[in-house]
């Protein structure tokens, strides 16, 4: 039996990250994921029909857009003969995607794959369970999907009621004694990062425009994130309340919602010349595990672990062999948790343009946006490898060798 083949990433790319309710909000999440479909096919020179299949990830899937992967394939005016699929490993979602994508093109399933994640924060729903059989008087309960999706992700029957992730980012506080001004601090350096990106042009190349229509007049483009808030220190921190009443975590050092998408094509290293393509990457290793519900934020301790021992190492000689890590920002006292759990920590190495408090946390989009970053920061540096890692709702991480072409 021949041996697996590489993982080959192609035309990473994203579209700038809109802020709950901002400037995506009118946006479908068809246009969002459409519009970075279109990117990676115009930015590699595939041909379309060589596009074996496309994986997308959306968390907040609904009937509007069913099968957004095969959605996304029709709406952005692919062959009616390319297929496509969803998923959902809720924020490892976007990362969940490639690394499915890449077992397809090792595995010799396909040769191509379009892969990413799509995220609409703002245009969640609100449902009923109550209406379809027997609400025929009386007041209907509708619920929040957006809150329920944290309320319920996990069987409380087993664990018990978790009011949601930001109860979980306490217990890891208090787990692991961390400050609010450790949070603070590490809040306002992701802030300041993402905004020297931006202003150093490290952005550019990787975002692609959203057009956003209007009532009145053409399109205007939409093309730098907008949640990052560059006056940030730790003193305007500070003055924020915490969300719970003597607690560490608060709007400020926590991830945002927000509405974004990004994508790539997967492709088998062997057929690279054969299509045309040049790659700027590869997928080589990857682990998920399993955590407590209740401290969610701490899965990728144990994903990084079972990634490096599977490797024949350890965590901390992993992590020291690479030149980034990227590791998303759910809450800054989870970041720095998991930091503590890997006994490892390195600043100039670790999210260098900033992550989720900064840059956004669009769930089903993020493992892929990250992705597309490190890529594009990595060939920035002339090259090296990458860990592209986070937590995940539920009680899970996940994580990801990135190594540049």
């Amino acid at each position: 039996m021949p041996g697996l083949r590489r993982a080959a990433l192609v035309a990473p790319v994203r579209t700038a990250v809109g802020t709950f309710g901002g400037s995506l909000r009118d946006v479908p999440v068809e246009d969002l994921g459409a519009t970075v479909v279109n990117a990676v096919v115009e930015r590699s020179g595939i041909e379309p029909e060589r596009i074996d299949d496309v994986v997308f990830a959306q968390s907040y899937a609904n009937s509007e857009v069913p099968c957004v992967g095969r959605w996304l394939a029709l709406h952005a005016g692919l062959p009616i003969s390319v297929p496509g699929m969803q998923l959902d490993r809720r924020c490892g979602g976007g990362l969940q995607a490639l690394i499915t994508a890449a077992m397809m093109v090792q595995t010799g399933g396909a040769d191509a794959v379009l892969a990413g994640g799509v995220e609409s924060m703002s245009r969640i729903e609100y449902y009923s369970t109550a209406t379809r059989w027997g609400a025929r008087a009386g007041t209907v309960q509708l619920y929040d999907r957006l809150d329920r999706g944290r309320e319920r992700s996990q069987p409380e029957a087993r664990f018990g009621r978790i009011s949601g992730m930001i109860e979980t980012a306490e217990n890891l506080a208090a787990d692991y004694s961390i400050a609010r001004e450790q949070a603070d601090a590490f809040a306002a350096r992701s802030h300041q990062r993402a905004a020297a990106a931006w202003s150093e042009g490290r952005f550019e190349d990787e975002v692609v425009p959203v057009k956003v229509p209007q009532r009145k007049g053409e399109p205007i483009l939409f093309e730098r994130d907008e949640g990052i808030r560059p006056d940030s220190t730790v003193e305007t921190l500070a003055k924020l309340r915490t969300i719970t009443p003597g607690g560490t975590v608060t709007a400020g050092n926590s991830s945002q919602q927000n509405d974004a998408a990004s994508a790539m094509l997967v492709v088998a290293e062997d057929e690279l010349d054969k299509l045309g393509l040049e790659p700027m990457g590869y997928l080589t290793g990857w682990a998920a595990a399993g955590c407590d519900p209740s401290r969610m934020g701490i899965g990728p301790v144990a994903a990084v672990e079972r990634l490096a021992s599977r490797r024949g190492t350890d965590a901390v000689t992993l992590l020291d062999s690479l030149d980034l890590v990227e590791l998303n920002e759910a809450f800054a006292v989870q970041v720095l948790a998991v930091l503590q759990g890997w006994g490892w920590r390195d600043d100039e190495r670790l999210n260098v343009n900033g992550s989720g408090i900064s840059l956004g946390h669009p769930i089903g989009a993020t493992g892929s946006r990250m992705v597309t970053t490190l890529l594009h920061e990595l060939k920035r540096r002339g090259g090296g490898s990458g860990l592209a890692t986070m937590c995940i709702g539920g009680g899970q991480g996940l994580a990801a060798i990135i190594e540049a072409a």
